[in-house]
C-alpha cells in the first residue's frame, strides 16, 4: 500500500462512503476503501439464500421525497414498485400500521373518520396532559389509551428495554395517525426495494476503487504510513478518539434468520410487528415479499432488540440529554481534527434513513470537492 498514492482513505464501505467513493473517482481522486466486515455496503448488505436476498442487518425500504437523491440512486439500479404496509399483532388481532382507518374500524367496529376523531380525541381529552412528563404521557396524550396500550407500549419497551414511564417524552414527537383507508407506511413521493437487492448499488458505486475487506482502522493505521491521505471515517466517532470521554450508547439488534424449505409464504407481508411485550422479539420480516419472490420455501428473520456494548455492532443511537452532551464533546474534537471527515450515523451518532445518508455524503462531497 505505502507504494500507491492515495487521496482518500476512506474508513467504511455502507452507503456514506460508497458515495463519496463514487464521486471522488468522477472527480479524478483516488480513494482506498477499508471495511472491518468481510463483505461491502454497512448494514444494507443482502446475503442471498436460495436465490432470495435476505436483508442481513434488519429492513432496509428506500423511500425519498427528494427527487434529486431519487434520481441518483437510480443509476446505480432498477427500482420495484414495493409499498411498505406493514401489519400489527397484538395477542390475538391483527392491525393495519400506520394508524389509519383500518386500524381503527378493527380495533372500535366503527366506519367513519368521525367516529374515529371522536374516540380518540374523547380518550386523549381522559388524560388532559398538556406536558408529557414521559413517553407513556406523550403517545396517550397524541393517540389515547387504546392506541397506546395495544400497538405502542410493548413494542417501544422492548424496542428501548424499558418502561414507557422511564423514557423521555422527546422519542416520540407524533405518532402519525391517518384518518383515510391507506396502509402506505410512508408519506414519501418516492419508494421500492432495488430490484436484485442492495449490493448491486455498493458494487456499482465502488466500481475501479481499491477496497480492503476484514480490515479494521486501527490495524490498518499500525501497518501503514497514512499521513498523506485524507480520512472519510464512518466509524464511531468515539472509538475514534479511543472513548476518551466514555462511549455513546445504542441499543442494539439481534436476528435470528432461519430458511423454511417447505414454507413458500410465511406471513402474507414482508413486516409483522409484535406488540405484546410478552413476545420477545419486536418484528418478524419475510425477505422474499420485498421483491415480490415466488421462489419455493422462504427466508424469515425475527428481530430481537438489547443493549449495547462496546463490541457489539450498534444499531439505533439513544439520543437523549446526556448522550447529545456526550456526542457535543466528541464532535469538538472532531473538529481539531483537520485531515479527517466524519459522517453516516455512526460518525455523526444520528439515525439516518437511507435518503438522508446520500443527501449527507453528497453535500460533504460538494464542500470538500
Amino acid at each position: 500500500m505505502n507504494e500507491k498514492k492515495y487521496d482518500y482513505l476512506i474508513v467504511g464501505s455502507g452507503l456514506f462512503g460508497a458515495v463519496f467513493a463514487c464521486e471522488a473517482k468522477k472527480r479524478g481522486k483516488k480513494c482506498l476503501v477499508i471495511e472491518r466486515r468481510n463483505h461491502t455496503g454497512g448494514n444494507i448488505y443482502c446475503e442471498n439464500i436460495n436465490g432470495i436476498n435476505v436483508h442481513k442487518y434488519g429492513a432496509h425500504i428506500f423511500h425519498t421525497s427528494n427527487r434529486a437523491v431519487w434520481d441518483y440512486i437510480n443509476q446505480f439500479a432498477d427500482f420495484n414498485n414495493y409499498i411498505n404496509s406493514p401489519v400489527a399483532v397484538y395477542k390475538d388481532e391483527l392491525y393495519n400500521l400506520p394508524f389509519n382507518m383500518n386500524t381503527f374500524s378493527k380495533m372500535w367496529g366503527i366506519r367513519t373518520p368521525d367516529e374515529a376523531k371522536r374516540i380518540i380525541e374523547g380518550q386523549k381529552t381522559l388524560y388532559s396532559i398538556e406536558n408529557p412528563k414521559n413517553l407513556e404521557e406523550q403517545a396517550l396524550s397524541l393517540v389515547g389509551k387504546d392506541v397506546y396500550e395495544k400497538l405502542v407500549k410493548g413494542y417501544t419497551e422492548k424496542q428501548w428495554g424499558r418502561s414507557c414511564t422511564e423514557l423521555p417524552a422527546f422519542i416520540i414527537k407524533r405518532l402519525p395517525v391517518r384518518y383515510t383507508y391507506d396502509n402506505n407506511y410512508f408519506n414519501d413521493r418516492y419508494q421500492g426495494i432495488p430490484i436484485g437487492g442492495y449490493n448491486k448499488i455498493i458494487d456499482k458505486m465502488l466500481e475501479g476503487t481499491e477496497v480492503l475487506l476484514n480490515t479494521t482502522f486501527e490495524r490498518f493505521k499500525k501497518e501503514n504510513d497514512i499521513s498523506e491521505m485524507k480520512i472519510i471515517y464512518t466509524g464511531n466517532i468515539d472509538e475514534y478518539f479511543g472513548y476518551r470521554f466514555g462511549a455513546l450508547q445504542y441499543r442494539t439488534v439481534r436476528f435470528e434468520t432461519e430458511y423454511l424449505p417447505d414454507t413458500d409464504n410465511y406471513q402474507g407481508c414482508a413486516v409483522v410487528n409484535y406488540t405484546e411485550r410478552e413476545v420477545p422479539y419486536t418484528r418478524i420480516i419475510e425477505h422474499k415479499h420485498f421483491e415480490f419472490g415466488t421462489q419455493k420455501g422462504t427466508v424469515i428473520s425475527r428481530e430481537y432488540s438489547s443493549e449495547w456494548s462496546v463490541g457489539i455492532e450498534p444499531y439505533y443511537p439513544i439520543n437523549n440529554d446526556e448522550n447529545n452532551a456526550l456526542y457535543l464533546k466528541y464532535s469538538k474534537l472532531a473538529e481539531s481534527e483537520k485531515n479527517v471527515i466524519f459522517g453516516g450515523r455512526l460518525g455523526k451518532y444520528m439515525y439516518y434513513d437511507m435518503d438522508k445518508v446520500i443527501e449527507a455524503a453528497l453535500e460533504t462531497v460538494r464542500e470538500e470537492l
